[in-house]
């Protein structure tokens, strides 16, 4: 049996990372983070730094928003427990792709991946007390040739727009993709083996 408490605070509103931490049945609150400006701006920024590699980018953006959340926690005070944030970005030719804002982005995004290998890259960090653990992990996806009607087709759904590089693995996407090497949980956003290590560390049982 798990102990009483094995709860996490999940900074993400992502419901694809949701259902990854059900998958593996770790019980969980969501501890949302601003992203509105009228609210009082974010509390991480995204914007990439000049010269930021996109390895060096996710890492800090996953470290900040899990420094943030804990913040969060205690100006809530809410009850203390180890809190997991994490950030995904699409890269390729050392360009990263974000998530698209319109039709155009995302076929330019779609265009650039097809026919090619890419990577992506997810970075998880766990906070809890003064401890911080965090991995970052690699996967490269090798997508077909993509003719310009599949592509619109594609970016006429609503499918491609919250989603980095443009596309999801889980979704009607999967018909654009060749091979993957590595985690196909880490192109959904959280790559599970590396994700129960990480709270493993800071306590929480998975099994």
């Amino acid at each position: 049996m798990k102990p009483t408490d094995q709860k996490i605070y999940l900074a993400s509103k992502s419901p694809r990372r949701r259902e990854l931490l059900r998958q593996i049945g770790v019980e969980f609150e969501l501890l949302m983070l601003r992203d509105n400006a009228a609210r009082g701006g974010p509390e991480v920024s995204e914007v990439v730094q000049p010269g930021e590699l996109p390895e060096a980018y996710v890492t800090r953006v996953a470290r900040e928003k899990a420094e943030c959340a804990r913040q969060t926690m205690f100006w809530r005070k809410l009850p203390i427990r180890p809190v997991l944030a994490a950030d995904t970005t699409v890269t390729v030719d050392g360009r990263i792709l974000g998530k698209p804002a319109d039709m155009t982005e995302a076929t330019e995004m779609l265009k650039s991946l097809s026919g090619r290998t890419h990577q992506v890259l997810t970075s998880v960090a766990v906070q809890h007390h003064d401890d911080i653990w965090q991995v970052t992990q690699r996967s490269e996806v090798s997508f077909v040739s993509l003719s310009d009607q599949t592509i619109r087709a594609y970016c006429a759904l609503p499918e491609p727009y919250d989603k980095a590089g443009g596309y999801a693995i889980q979704g009607q996407a999967a018909l654009f993709i060749r091979e993957i090497i590595g985690s196909y949980s880490g192109i959904m956003g959280l790559p599970l083996f590396e994700v129960a290590q990480l709270l493993q560390q800071a306590g929480i049982r998975v099994l």
